[in-house]
């Protein structure tokens, strides 16, 4: 194992977080944005216990998560000691997890299709709450990748809010190799033309890109926790 592989320290993270929690400020400022219009998403996905703590010891309390069964593991012993944590699904949803979610997470960001939209809803009717809910959408049309087509977004939009959804915003993943810049200013026009103000876009590599195209959440995971590592209890 070299030395990149080796999990971070925890004074590490800490350096790593502040970065990046001053690199999404200076953005913002860089666009004449207030520094609260964004909120960092920390992507703890693979990551356990040892790692998560240096980030919520400096009172940072959003999150995502990749897995609901990974995240079920994690989250309810932290947020005993960390009440006002909040937690996003970023991954996708099966229906079949849809009880599980609805109960854990606070914002799912990762609707896809109508089949979800009504485990969401039916979960809600028997569990009484349902987290915020983003469409996410696959600009790029990747048929390996989650996500809404473009053509049919609209249509996942209008149904979500037939079911009296909480749907708050849109969700996308550009690809790896694509400029990014198209896509986030895709994301943007959708979410404009349909009324919604939440913008989930840019992750490690492209987050201070994403806040320039109206970003209002960025999903930061390896520039804090370095390389993922198989998640520990």
């Amino acid at each position: 194992m070299s030395k990149n592989d080796q999990p971070l320290h925890e004074s590490e993270i800490e350096e790593r977080y502040l970065a990046i929690k001053d690199r999404v400020w200076r953005a913002t400022e860089r666009c004449g944005r207030e520094p609260a219009s964004v909120r960092l998403v920390a992507v703890t996905k693979t990551f356990g216990k040892e790692h998560i703590l240096p980030v919520l010891r400096q009172g940072h309390m959003v999150f995502g998560e990749n897995r609901v069964q990974e995240a079920m593991k994690k989250w309810p012993a932290l947020r005993q000691r960390f009440p006002a944590v909040e937690l996003h699904l970023i991954g996708p949803l099966q229906t079949n997890k849809t009880k599980e979610a609805v109960a854990l997470f606070d914002v799912i960001q990762t609707l896809d299709r109508v089949r979800l939209a009504d485990s969401l809803a039916a979960g809600r009717d028997r569990q009484g709450k349902c987290p915020r809910v983003l469409v996410q959408v696959n600009t790029g049309e990747e048929p390996q990748k989650a996500g809404i087509l473009p053509a049919d977004a609209e249509a996942l939009i209008a149904y979500a809010r037939k079911l009296e959804l909480p749907l708050i915003g849109l969700m996308c993943i550009p690809p790896v190799e694509d400029d990014v810049a198209p896509h986030f200013a895709f994301l943007a026009k959708l979410a404009r033309e349909n009324g919604l103000a939440e913008l989930s876009m840019g992750m490690s590599g492209d987050f201070e890109m994403a806040v320039r195209f109206g970003a209002t959440y960025v999903r930061v995971g390896s520039a804090i926790f370095g390389e993922r590592v198989k998640a520990t209890s």
